[in-house]
C-alpha cells in the first residue's frame, strides 16, 4: 500500500494537516477515533465517504511519520 495514494497535505485544507484525499478527515482524527476504541466498522459507518484503504493508509502514514524526523509530504 502506498499511503501517498490516499493522503495529502495542502496548506489550504485544515492548515496543512495530512488528510484523506478529497476530504477534510485528518490522519490525526482517524488515529484519535481508533485510539478511543472505535472499530474500523464504526468509523466507516459514521464517515461512509472514507474507505477501508484510507484508514490503512492513515495508519501507514502515521508509522512512517513516527519513524523519521522529516515531514512527509
Amino acid at each position: 500500500m502506498r499511503w501517498q495514494d490516499h493522503i495529502e497535505r495542502n496548506p489550504a485544507i485544515v492548515v496543512g494537516k495530512p488528510v484523506i484525499k478529497g476530504t477534510r478527515i485528518t490522519v490525526e482524527f482517524i488515529l484519535e477515533c481508533l485510539g478511543a476504541g472505535w472499530t474500523e466498522s464504526q468509523f466507516l459507518a459514521e464517515y461512509p465517504h472514507v474507505k477501508p484503504a484510507d484508514i490503512r493508509a492513515a495508519l501507514t502514514y502515521a508509522a512512517h511519520a513516527m519513524s523519521t524526523d522529516e515531514i512527509l509530504l
